[in-house]
């Protein structure tokens, strides 16, 4: 028979927000609880009776509330089969009830390393009878039902309320699910405490429990989910679901616009690339300067602002289709304007730590890498030719380098020091990536004189700082490491241009 009318519960929690209603209607379905230390004390604050797992043992909690369900009476009664006659004589034989519902929620050993508390401290918030009584009850659930974190505390209730207190196979299968959720999370953030800090790559775990359908993947035929707590990262005021092309270029977007947190930046993308960055005193002039770099790619793009969006710029982004545009803030005309558009996604983005490390898919396995994190200022620079650049070029060079930075390799970015003209992106040669850079720049009008040129690698031969020169750039980043690298210094040196190399390069793939 699938359905079992629960007639006795073990309920042994750290949270006990929101357990009072569940009390209370076990109370009145006449199940009887067993419980221990303050969650006993926690249901006999509610005027329910419980019966002491240590009068049900006969045997107390010892080692400082180390141990105190672990034993064969508690495991018994939820291990054992009830279809089984040889568990039914041994429980029998033993004096072993049967327990049909288990209610756990383990000791907070994330959030105790997120606070930054002492080893010991966090070795104690390691869960042993909680973590057993989980994997106790989901295995054995044809007969017991689990619940393993105050998240199914609700779910629960739902279902007690709404059967008399009887549950389905399915209910239970699902419970057992959500509780083997529950104890492979706890344990590879265990792990993961252990293992950090090693430099022996011996495994990779991985567990994040928000989840998200999204409508599909990077096409329609292909299905697709992000894995992460969105919420606690962005608030979402207007326009669609996100689409798993909208993630990865918000993704490039946020990695792009936190080069520039401390200027009043925007930054338009399309593909994940850059086709508008700009700085200004105010945001509206930001924002026109960004469009101004390729205002045809801007079409279906996101934008993202480092300062709050006002009305001012509204009323110029309102004239332009764009998917999704991320700011910290937006002022209340400037929103009522923007979500005149209700396809428009606005999000209001929140601080959130963000990984330090990428992982990726590939092969039959994945590969991980640190992030990226590494940015050159004026004293990482070398000036390797006769001429020196002007500090206005200097700004210029490491203006461009962060915009070189975060676009797809092969890349080649023309900027002045707050915006820029143009972007050769993605292209399997590097002469390649500067002649549609160059082509760019000339079709929405740049000079490209005022200019500078960054690369986001070497230039193995010196076509690329000659092409350069020809357009009337003069001043160049690179990092530098070709064995050709003189060859292209000397021709700077014969046509007085200012090159500097960074020694980092910044492919992106």
């Amino acid at each position: 028979m699938q359905a079992k009318k629960i007639k006795s519960a073990l309920i042994s929690v750290f949270n006990k927000d929101n357990l009072d209603g569940i009390v209370k209607l076990l109370n009145e379905q006449g199940v009887t609880i067993y419980s221990t230390g303050g969650t006993q004390t926690f249901i006999e604050s509610l005027g329910v009776d419980v019966e002491a797992v240590e009068d049900l043992t006969n045997y107390p909690s010892i080692l400082g509330g180390r141990v105190k369900t672990l034993h064969p009476k508690i495991f018994g009664g939820i291990l054992n089969r009830r279809d089984n006659e040889s568990d039914q004589e041994t429980i029998e034989e033993y004096g072993i009830p049967n327990i049909d519902l288990v209610i756990v929620d383990l000791y907070p050993f994330e959030d105790t390393v997120a606070s930054g508390a002492s080893e010991s401290d966090i070795i104690e918030k390691i869960d042993i009878g909680g973590i057993s009584l989980i994997r106790a009850a989901a295995k054995n659930f044809k007969d017991v039902t689990i619940v393993a974190s105050k998240r199914e505390y609700q779910p629960l209730y739902d279902l007690l309320a709404a059967k008399g207190g009887e549950t389905e196979l399915s209910d239970r299968k699902w419970f057992a699910k959500q509780a083997f959720d529950v104890s492979s999370h706890y344990d590879t953030a265990i792990f993961n405490y252990f293992a950090e800090g090693e430099e022996e790559d011996t495994s990779l775990k991985v567990s994040i429990q928000e989840s998200k359908t999204l409508r599909y993947g990077e096409n329609p035929h292909q299905k697709g989910a992000f894995y992460g707590d969105l919420d606690a990262m962005f608030d979402k005021l207007n326009g669609k679901e996100l689409s798993y092309n909208n993630l990865v270029d918000i993704n490039y977007a946020i990695n792009l616009i936190d080069e520039f947190k401390n200027d009043n930046a925007v930054a338009i993308l399309k593909h994940n690339n850059a086709c508008g960055m700009a700085t200004a005193d105010n945001t509206k002039d930001a924002y026109l300067k960004a469009l101004a770099g390729d205002p045809v790619s801007a079409f279906g793009g996101v934008i993202v602002f480092t300062k709050p969006v006002d009305i001012a710029t509204a009323e110029e982004l309102h004239k332009l289709f764009c998917e999704v545009v991320i700011a910290p803030s937006y002022d209340a005309d400037a929103l009522e304007l923007l979500k005149g558009k209700k396809n428009r996604i606005l999000l209001v983005r929140k601080e959130v730590a963000l990984p330090s490390s990428q992982v990726k898919t590939l092969l039959n396995g994945v590969i991980v890498q640190d992030k990226d994190l590494a940015i050159e200022t004026e004293a990482d620079l070398k000036v390797v030719t006769k001429v020196a650049p002007t500090e206005a070029q200097i700004k210029a060079l490491l203006f461009a380098n962060k915009i070189c930075k975060q676009t797809k390799s092969n890349t080649i970015i023309f900027a002045n020091d707050n915006q820029l003209f143009a972007s050769g992106v993605g292209q399997t040669s590097r002469v390649d990536a500067l002649k549609q850079a160059v082509d760019k720049a000339k079709h929405f009008g740049f000079d490209l004189s005022n200019a500078v040129m960054a690369s986001d690698a070497f230039f193995p031969f010196p076509d690329c700082v000659e092409l350069a020169y020809n357009e009337g750039v003069m001043a160049v980043i690179q990092p530098g490491g070709s064995i050709n690298d003189q060859k292209s210094i000397d021709f700077c040196d014969e046509n007085g241009m200012a090159m500097v190399t960074t020694g980092v390069r910044h492919f992106l793939h």
